[in-house]
């Protein structure tokens, strides 16, 4: 038996999770979870990375009560964008911001004024977005913070608490390429961006694939998890939907999507896409693991359906998603539509009253019943999926037979009905714990235990459950969809 560490964090919750390799398949069992709550103070929001790593230590701790010496190694993977600066002895500089901190506000027209954002997304292959770290970066700047002045590194939340388990200071290409700061085409730093918005280069350091093996564990984190045996530390695909794609038991260069709070669809590239056709579809180019290239688009998810259950909940009507499912299913079709991406629905609060009046002010028919409501984001979400896959067929040139999902949000069987309906191909729904196995089996290959990710997601494949749901004959989704065109149009 062999058991590898994944560290998985997210913005509302971290955890621990074990991938026991054991007679050829991998089981995935959860050690430790916490609460991953943000901090504000005076108008700014932080994350608690202190109590964070505290968190992981304990998490470790436990791991090595149980798992002992065959505890292998240990990798980490988190959202995007988010970093901290440290100084020459390492000390973490300002404090760890959040991607939703305020600073931001004004700063993408600022960017547009020193570099034309078609320009910045032909040298860094991400669409212009509020959490970006390009943005971030120039509201230190723009308010003279001297921590730039004084940062000698820039480390991406994924490569601190790496090096906090070694000692090794890195970036990992995944997370990396989600600052719009990265060059996917020379695979260096974006220079010509960095200069632009006037941050010191010398923070920006060296950048390593996913699957890198960055050492052992420092003797202070040995001795704090009570590990007493040589356990590596590995820069795993850092960023979650990387590791999410590199989990999901699909053949190299498929369609894929990671279902959650945010709908992540893409393709696996073997190159990055930064022609005009890709900017204007609203695509974005991200690092995947071999080297491959994530050409995506993000998607406001499950977020408008989780939203609509918080809002009946402070009301006083708990409801679990199974109750919410079968409220959906018992719903009549392709009554209204609502594009998900709409900002008025990126914001907490009173979502089924967003719902209500999106549809009226477009005049469709308005939703009454929970259940309607819930119909309506639902297959709406399907819809913009269809919409996400025309336009990465045509900026590829490719079609495709099937979707591979993974991630919590397959567990919405209506909604995976809907997509494979909507899109007329089949999609194959599982792991919902894709992230966790992209990041374990990064790890056994970075650790010589697998030749590649493919036959990593051979073992994926071999050892959890995947559903396959096919379109149905009966389901005509064209006119629907064609509604949906304009209503968004």
């Amino acid at each position: 038996m062999q058991v590898y560490i994944a560290i998985d964090l997210g913005a509302g919750s971290g955890r621990l999770v074990a991938g026991v390799y054991d007679v050829g398949t991998l089981k995935l069992e959860e050690v430790h979870r916490f609460d991953n709550n943000g901090v504000e103070i005076h108008g700014g929001c932080y994350w608690n990375t202190i109590g964070l790593f505290e968190s992981i230590l304990e998490g470790l701790h436990k791991a090595n009560e149980k798992y002992g010496d065959a505890i292998v190694s240990i990798g980490a993977d988190t959202w995007g964008c988010d970093y901290a600066l440290l100084d020459k002895q390492g000390n973490m500089l300002g404090g760890h911001r959040q991607y939703r901190d305020p600073r931001i506000e004004g700063m993408q027209e600022e960017m547009e004024s020193r570099m034309p954002m078609e320009s910045v997304f032909a040298c860094t292959g991400v669409q212009p977005a509020f959490y970006n770290s390009s943005l971030h970066l120039l509201a230190e700047g723009m308010k003279n913070n001297p921590c730039l002045d004084i940062a000698d590194r820039l480390l991406f939340t994924p490569d601190l608490l790496a090096y906090w388990l070694s000692g090794v200071q890195s970036n990992e290409r995944t997370v990396t390429s989600t600052s719009q700061l990265y060059d996917p085409i020379k695979r260096d730093w974006a220079w010509e961006v960095i200069d632009a918005l006037g941050l010191p280069r010398k923070m920006f350091g060296n950048i390593v694939s996913s699957g890198t093996v960055l050492g052992p564990l420092t003797e202070a984190v040995a001795h704090k998890a009570g590990v007493s045996h040589t356990l590596q530390v590995v820069a795993s695909a850092g960023h979650d939907t990387a590791s999410a794609v590199a989990g999901l038991p699909m053949e190299r260069g498929g369609l894929w999507l990671s279902s959650g709070t945010w709908s992540i669809l893409g393709v696996e590239s073997e190159k990055p896409v930064t022609t005009t056709a890709a900017y204007e579809a609203k695509l974005s180019n991200e690092g995947g693991v071999n080297k491959t290239t994530r050409l995506l688009h993000n998607v406001s998810g499950l977020w408008i359906i989780q939203e609509c259950r918080r809002y009946w909940a402070e009301r006083g009507e708990e409801m679990s998603y199974a109750e919410l499912a079968r409220l959906a299913e018992e719903a009549q079709p392709h009554t209204a539509y609502i594009d998900p991406n709409d900002p008025v629905f990126a914001t907490p609060g009173d979502m089924p009253e967003k719902i209500e009046a999106f549809c009226e002010r477009t005049g469709q028919a308005i939703p009454k019943t929970k259940g309607q409501l819930l119909r309506v984001a639902t297959e709406s979400l399907a819809l913009k999926y269809r919409q996400v896959v025309e336009s990465l067929q045509g900026v590829t040139g490719r079609s495709f037979d099937k979707l591979h999902a993974g991630g919590g949000g397959i567990q919405n069987a209506l909604l995976a009905q809907a997509t494979a309906d909507a899109l007329g191909i089949p999609v194959v729904a599982g792991p919902v714990e894709a992230t966790s196995c992209g990041n374990i089996i990064t790890q056994m290959v970075a650790t010589g235990d697998l030749k590649d990710i493919t036959e990593g997601r051979s073992l994926v494949a071999k050892s959890m459950e995947t559903i396959t749901y096919t379109p149905q004959a009966s389901a005509d989704w064209q006119e629907p969809y064609q509604k949906f065109l304009d209503l968004i149009a």
